[in-house]
């Protein structure tokens, strides 16, 4: 008797962490070996070198535990309650400024919950000239510990502006798909399939066609899974922020990159109906989606076209 209670308090404990932290405990891909904690399963490459994991959903943060965890789902964003963006909130926010990590590096507005509408507040250690990825690296989002991500530092980070053109429109797959406009679980957004893609696993329409709209493919929940377990990955168009104000939500996508372009803006992602542009540029006091990868050290052959 005394063991099965000493097990239920064990128990109890547990649960009461995962309810605290925000956090799951459990990541179906690490049933997948060597396949990290947080990522999805499919290698994409961003150079003609390297290759890496995006994480399992956009990047989010809860202010008043100062907790980064990973949304659940890969369409999952919080949308207009990150109006309630404060050093106190309780809630999730998930679009932030450019370089607001938490770590004091130099920039004036460098906390996830930074609203300043002043754009040299953002600069990256401090001087305009810095991306997020140089000096420390500490600028960048990835540098935290995520807590459903491996829970340590400097193992995530975010993508120069060269990266996710490469990953849009210069990698050699084997399907020769790289991207697609899709609606996934009536959310709108857009679909990166993995290097070794077989197109005999889901049917994509529109493919690596910028002006398509996001109704060209509209996947239904049962379908996606299929998509997801193969290494699709999808970044939802989960809108902006502008000091408290939030808009463009489920019409528009835009992810910061870990570029800068001039002394007012940086380089990110940007997509809507008809339109799909990783050159964009922004001022960095707008709060984006952020959508964080890891290293894959692995080799495989290259796939002809």
């Amino acid at each position: 008797m005394k063991k099965l209670l000493h097990i239920a308090a064990v128990t109890m404990i547990f649960i009461m962490f995962v309810v605290v932290t925000g956090c799951e405990t459990n990541n179906d891909n690490n049933s997948i070996s060597n396949i990290p904690e947080g990522a999805i399963v499919g290698v994409f490459s961003i150079s003609a070198s390297q290759k890496i994991y995006f994480s399992q959903g956009n990047l989010q943060y809860r202010a008043s535990t100062n907790t980064w965890r990973f949304a659940e789902n890969q369409y999952d964003y919080v949308g207009y309650d990150n109006s309630n963006i404060s050093s106190s909130y309780n809630g999730w926010i998930d679009l932030f400024g450019w370089g607001t990590s938490g770590y004091d590096q130099g920039a004036v507005s460098y906390q996830p919950w930074s609203r300043s509408m002043t754009d040299s507040d953002y600069y990256a250690y401090g001087l305009y000239t810095f991306n997020l990825n140089d000096q420390t690296g500490m600028a960048d989002w990835g540098y935290n510990a995520i807590c459903n991500g491996g829970n340590i530092t400097n193992k995530w980070r975010t993508l120069t502006v060269d990266e996710w053109m490469y990953v849009l429109n210069c990698r050699i797959t084997r399907s020769g798909i790289r991207y697609a406009k899709a609606q996934v679980n009536n959310v709108n957004g857009v679909i990166l399939l993995p290097d070794d893609w077989s197109v005999g696993t889901y049917s994509i329409n529109s493919y690596n066609t910028p002006e398509a709209n996001f109704t060209t493919n509209v996947i239904n929940l049962s379908n996606w899974n299929i998509i997801e377990d193969a290494g699709g990955v999808f970044l939802p168009a989960a809108g902006y922020r502008l000091g408290t104000t939030v808009d463009n939500v489920g019409s528009c996508g835009d992810y910061w990159s870990a570029s800068f372009r001039d002394r007012d803006s940086a380089r990110y992602l940007w997509f809507k109906t008809s339109v799909l542009s990783p050159l964009s540029c922004d001022y960095r006091e707008y709060g984006f989606s952020v959508r964080l990868v890891c290293s894959a050290n692995i080799n495989y052959r290259m796939f002809e076209r």
